[in-house]
């Protein structure tokens, strides 16, 4: 394996290719952990996206309603999950597991009566996101390969980031999103709606979930798998805990998961064991999760003087 400069750019251009998808779910639970919700579904939310994508793109071969069907769709179920967390006061934990078993089962369900097929579905008369066009950048080879093969759909994920840290930490609404992750009884002694803040917010979550599945789904091979999330909800919350719920510490987090995502990829042709390197993204989320812990821990423990 050489280590040259253009293998480094590759490296690069994967790893921003694989953390898009996790980092627009990713900012959607950083939400969800501001307003003190545990979006545990975020995982199924990401999968309606993808299949909604998919379906959307079969009847209609636009990119466009591809696009806004994953997102509509994948908003209304976080917008349901929303309902039973605040208004019915279930179980957090309970309606998320619900939520990703009911749509994983559902979602395989539909592919088979939808295309008539289990496993996966491909077909060259689906169409993908638009690329940027990089063509000015035809003179420099190395930046080509760098930033070649990206979508604008994985260009707004890095926008995007930073217009929801102006939203929470520069407004009002923000700030009230705040109060009430911080104390939800005395946010509303001063007349703020938490319970529409919250279920707002889930929504807005599962409306990122479905873009980061429409992603997953468009943005490279044109195609659907069964549970083709393969977990990235989960690691998304993962890279939300370890950002600290900060839209800027979220873009760090999924970069390290985009990173180990994408050297499990490029593994894969190497003489390491084919079963360790798909194992490497999650084995990475463990490692980083238990660090983090540790020192948190290590913080919170008074200093002796």
């Amino acid at each position: 394996m050489n280590f040259d400069a253009n293998y480094l750019a590759v490296v690069f251009n994967s790893t921003l290719r694989m953390m898009t998808p996790i980092l627009y779910v990713s900012l959607g639970s950083a939400l969800c952990n501001r307003v003190f919700i545990f979006n545990i579904g975020l995982e199924g939310t990401m999968l309606t996206g993808a299949f909604t994508s998919i379906v959307v793109n079969y009847y209609t071969g636009s990119v466009l309603l591809s696009l806004l069907g994953a997102m509509i769709s994948a908003m209304i179920v976080s917008w349901v999950a929303g309902i039973f967390m605040v208004k019915f006061q279930g179980a957090m934990l309970v309606v998320g597991v619900s939520i990703n078993m009911i749509i994983s089962g559902l979602t395989t369900f539909l592919m088979q009566l939808i295309f008539g097929m289990k496993g996966a579905y491909v077909s060259t008369d689906l169409v993908a996101l638009d690329k940027i066009d990089i063509s000015f950048l035809s003179r420099w080879p190395i930046l080509t390969t760098m930033f070649g093969s990206l979508t604008y759909v994985d260009l707004f994920a890095f926008v995007l980031a930073f217009l929801l840290y102006l939203f929470l930490f520069r407004t009002v609404t923000g700030f009230h999103m705040r109060s009430v992750g911080i104390n939800k009884t005395a946010a509303k002694s001063l007349g703020v709606n938490a319970d529409r803040l919250q279920i707002g917010t889930v929504a807005f979550s599962g409306l990122l979930s479905g873009i980061g599945g429409c992603l997953l789904t468009m943005g490279g091979v044109t195609m659907f798998a069964q549970n083709i999330t393969a977990g990235r909800g989960f690691i998304a919350m993962a890279a939300a805990t370890l950002g600290g719920a900060h839209p800027l510490g979220v873009v760090a987090a999924s970069a390290f998961f985009g990173l180990a995502q994408s050297m499990a990829n490029m593994l894969q042709n190497s003489s390491i064991s084919s079963e360790l390197t798909m194992a490497l993204p999650y084995l990475s989320t463990i490692f980083a999760l238990a660090f983090y812990n540790f020192v948190q821990i290590r913080r919170s423990k008074p200093s002796k003087n």
